[in-house]
């Protein structure tokens, strides 16, 4: 595995995975705050982003122009082969994790 991919982290990958080419900032932010009943800032969303980026796990582009943005464009993310060997391992990692526990985990 190409680096640590935290719990965090992961959301976001598997979000982006989700959403496909709708995959921006504030619609990553959305979507996971709803899955998970939680109130993340847009800041930590960015801080995530970057965070994956130079770690070489997700890719930006601009989109166009749009006018209920006032002309501003939205900045879209994709997974690069790093991030779906990643999420792919770690899968692996929770499946067998999870296939044998000594305790029962049913509640």
């Amino acid at each position: 595995m190409k680096g640590y991919l935290g719990e965090f982290e992961e959301l976001v990958l598997l979000t982006i995975a989700n959403l496909g080419d709708g995959a921006y900032g504030l619609a990553l932010l959305r979507d996971i705050n709803e899955r998970t009943n939680r109130n993340l800032s847009l800041g930590a969303m960015h801080s995530t982003l970057t965070r994956l980026e130079e770690k070489g796990f997700i890719t930006s582009y601009l989109g166009e122009p749009t006018n209920e943005r006032g002309g501003r464009r939205k900045r879209y993310f994709e997974l690069t082969d790093n991030a779906i060997v990643a999420l792919n391992d770690m899968k692996s990692l929770r499946d067998q994790l999870w296939s044998n526990p000594k305790i029962d985990l049913s509640l």
